[in-house]
């Protein structure tokens, strides 16, 4: 029998790692700010975030609904854009990127990679 899960919480409403371990055979691997993903200007755009979750002990079938992967968010005033978004698959450390849309198989100990964009910069840079 299989077990079906959505996870729309997951980055949204910052699922803590404690709960998202308890309820489910996963591991957070990574939680973290996405150092330089924020767009240059006078005021930098805000930092994505990046959060690896690694699948113990079984094969898991792992559906994307992201946006803002072939560009990142864009800057105002002069500002530079933010990075775009990015999603991976993390085999025996070898990383394949994923669709944004899509569904993806994640075998035991594969790990799946959210990388959000960062935010887009405001006003011309003053250095």
């Amino acid at each position: 029998m299989g077990l079906a899960v959505g996870f729309h919480d997951l980055i949204t409403l910052n699922t803590t790692v404690e709960a998202l371990e308890l309820a489910y055979p996963l591991r957070v691997e990574r939680y973290e700010l996405r150092e330089g993903s924020g767009g240059k200007g006078r005021y930098r755009g805000g930092m994505g975030i990046r959060r690896d979750i690694r699948v113990l002990g079984h094969r898991a079938v792992v559906s994307l609904l992201a946006d803002r992967r072939a560009r990142g968010p864009w800057g105002l005033e002069g500002g530079a854009p933010g990075a775009p978004g990015e999603d991976f698959l993390i085999i025996d450390g070898e990383e394949k990127r994923i669709p944004a849309k899509g569904t993806v198989e994640v075998p035991p100990d594969g790990i799946i990679s959210i990388r959000t964009p960062g935010g887009g910069g405001y006003g011309t840079s003053q250095t």
